[in-house]
């Protein structure tokens, strides 16, 4: 049986600006599956419905997953034969979905007068209906015998190995070639999308988060062990989620103090059988964190 956490914080910076939270996070955690997702709103002038494009978002990849564990015994017998197809078709699934429920939001909330008001109408027609909406999303699946998981736009998505090992699946990328912004809300967004697929390997513990936690981080070293931490802490304190959610808090107001999401998903069996090769990693890094410090001039 799998567990899990998720929560969205407001960044310090769209606190002081009034604005509101344009991040939404979600997981879902059964028997046979898992899933952690997460999305961030676009923050420009034409995205000015991307928190509810995000949440949107969201819910259409616990949708579709779950649509596609229907029958959970054919799936796991299929997908690892077929990933790279399947993934594909999900990623589409989800496309399709959030592309149908941002038009029926639309239809059912024409543009307010508000909202005419920060456009000319020259401007206001240029833009589609679906950049209003405009979001990224990351999402990844756990299973008993493999990991899955896709990303378009920035954001990260981190795995814990059973032996503490914590890795960032797909790369961070802050910002796509050219300056354009993988989203959603694009007409080849099916072409945007990155994807993973891990079997053989015991994964204790999935991370997805929006690019607010990465930059609130010093150095990928820092931002790897807060996750080992995280999966150590998880089995030794019933309640440690919860202080998750208030150090996440806190740390909107680093680095670029935008919102930010993390979702988790994790087998608590796995984390707790190989406890001390985890925290052993950990002490392993922080050794690695202070051998980097500058040393004091004499």
């Amino acid at each position: 049986m799998y567990k899990g956490f998720s929560y969205s914080m407001t960044g310090a910076s769209h606190i002081t600006k009034n604005m509101i939270c344009q991040d939404s996070s979600a997981h879902y955690a059964a028997e046979d599956f898992s899933v952690a997702v997460v999305a961030d709103g676009h923050g420009s002038k034409k995205h000015f419905r991307s928190n509810i494009g995000s949440e949107i978002a969201v819910n259409c990849t616990l949708d579709v997953v779950k649509r596609f564990y229907a029958d959970a015994a054919e799936f796991n017998k299929e997908f690892p034969k077929n990933h790279k197809r399947i993934i594909r078709n999900i990623q589409r699934q989800i496309i399709s979905e959030w592309n149908n429920r941002v038009n029926e939001h639309f239809n059912q909330n024409p543009v307010t007068e508000e909202e005419k008001s920060m456009f000319t109408p020259e401007e206001l027609a240029e833009i589609s209906v679906e950049s209003f909406y405009g979001t990224t999303l990351v999402a990844s699946v756990m299973s008993k015998d493999f990991t899955f998981g896709f990303q378009i736009g920035d954001g990260s998505l981190i795995a814990v190995f059973e032996d503490g090992f914590t890795s960032m699946i797909i790369d961070y990328e802050e910002s796509n070639p050219a300056n354009i912004t993988a989203s959603m809300c694009n007409s080849n967004a099916i072409s945007m999308f990155n994807s993973y697929y891990v079997d053989n390997k015991k994964i204790g513990a999935i991370f997805v988060s929006t690019d607010g936690l990465y930059t609130s981080f010093g150095s990928d070293l820092e931002f790897l062990n807060y996750h080992t931490i995280i999966a150590d802490q998880l089995v030794e304190s019933p309640n440690f989620a919860e202080t998750v959610s208030k150090n996440i808090q806190k740390r909107t107001n680093y680095g670029t103090q935008d919102d930010i999401s993390i979702s988790c998903v994790y087998d608590e069996e796995i984390l707790r059988a190989n406890s001390e090769t985890i925290k052993n990693r950990i002490e392993e890094n922080k050794r690695r964190l202070l051998a980097r410090k500058p040393k004091p001039k004499n």
